[in-house]
């Protein structure tokens, strides 16, 4: 019999179902053609995600916590765990820590980066973004692509500042990033648009893994504090696309490559608890 090996791909989640599996599903699809002889399982950190769902909807997924017991009640002896957040923040760190003290129950563990992680991650989601606008048939001549972050408290908020930076290295000069809940803030965005510009037309999209509340209603809502309505109040025509990453090929191919990576540094035997 062979060796029962779990990929468990882990989410903050998202109460919007069709772009959950649109985006969470669309990358867990991936991975499941990229190592068949794996099986995926699905796991998400929020708590409030998790409770609605069970509440509204009937449906049952685990946290951390959970999926791991799961996976050491079920006799699963090789684990790798693929995070699909932005960086290296509270929830990654604290998915970590939870792998670490479970690692005990399993013969082999691994843990892959998160998305933007190495140099090459930012050169590769910063062609991926670029690729966004051009693929976007209602833009015309100087329209920028405002990428919405949600932004943390964490360090590892800086990764928004050195994506910036990665895009105009790579000349996506049209391009500009911004967070709901850091910096840079929108009008930190708004600003460098201005200094940029002149730009009269916005294509606005989530720079998240998948679009839900923050896409639909601080992005793109109807109230007056949406990114939309601000923007246009300051004279920009505004266009809002709601499409997470994860539906984007260029951005699952980063995810199956992390996991890829975490895959191939188990080794014959030990337990692997160092993210990579």
């Amino acid at each position: 019999m062979s060796e029962r090996k779990v990929l468990l791909a882990v989410s903050f989640g998202t109460s919007y179902n069709e772009n959950r599996e649109a985006s969470i599903g669309a990358i867990e699809a991936e991975l499941a053609a990229a190592f068949p002889d794996w099986e995926i399982r699905r796991a998400f950190t929020s708590r409030r995600i998790i409770d609605c769902l069970q509440k509204r909807d009937g449906l049952r997924i685990d946290n951390m916590r959970e999926a791991l017991a799961r996976a050491a009640a079920d006799g699963v002896r090789t684990l790798a765990v693929l995070p699909t957040h932005l960086m290296a923040g509270f929830e990654y760190t604290a998915l970590a820590r939870e792998l670490e003290a479970a690692a005990p129950h399993f013969a082999r563990t691994a843990l892959a980066r998160p998305l933007l992680s190495e140099e090459a991650d930012f050169a590769a989601v910063a062609d991926a973004a670029a690729g966004m606008l051009e693929n976007c048939g209602s833009c015309g001549k100087r329209t920028a692509l405002c990428l919405m972050g949600h932004g943390t408290e964490a360090r590892a908020n800086g990764v928004y500042e050195r994506l910036q930076q990665v895009l105009w290295e790579r000349g996506h000069a049209d391009c500009f990033v911004g967070t709901v809940e850091a910096g840079p803030s929108l009008e930190e965005m708004m600003a460098r648009m201005e200094a940029a510009g002149p730009y009269r037309k916005a294509v606005v999209r989530p720079l998240m893994v998948v679009a839900g509340d923050h896409a639909n209603h601080d992005m793109a809502g109807d109230g007056p504090q949406s990114w939309k309505r601000r923007m246009e109040a300051a004279g920009y025509e505004v266009s809002c696309v709601i499409r997470g990453l994860g539906q984007e090929e260029a951005i699952r191919q980063i995810y199956t490559a992390h996991a890829r990576a975490a895959i191939d540094a188990l080794g014959p035997a030990g337990i692997e608890k160092t993210a990579l």
